[in-house]
């Protein structure tokens, strides 16, 4: 079984529990309305208000 060498100090507890957190995704909003990841397609199939992809069921 592991056993630590040297105690960690709170602070470097602190800064190795920094980046546990869950952060939400980025949304963007284009000007048809729908709400996608920023640089990718929507899911309609627009890219910067051009159709790029055709949508499923067309």
């Amino acid at each position: 079984m592991a056993v630590q060498q040297n105690k960690k100090s709170p602070s470097k507890r602190g800064m190795h529990r920094a980046h546990d957190f869950l952060t939400a995704p980025a949304i963007a909003v284009d000007e048809r309305g729908t709400v996608h990841r920023p640089h990718h397609v929507s899911p309609d199939g627009f890219y910067k208000g051009r159709r790029v992809v055709k949508a499923k069921g067309e």
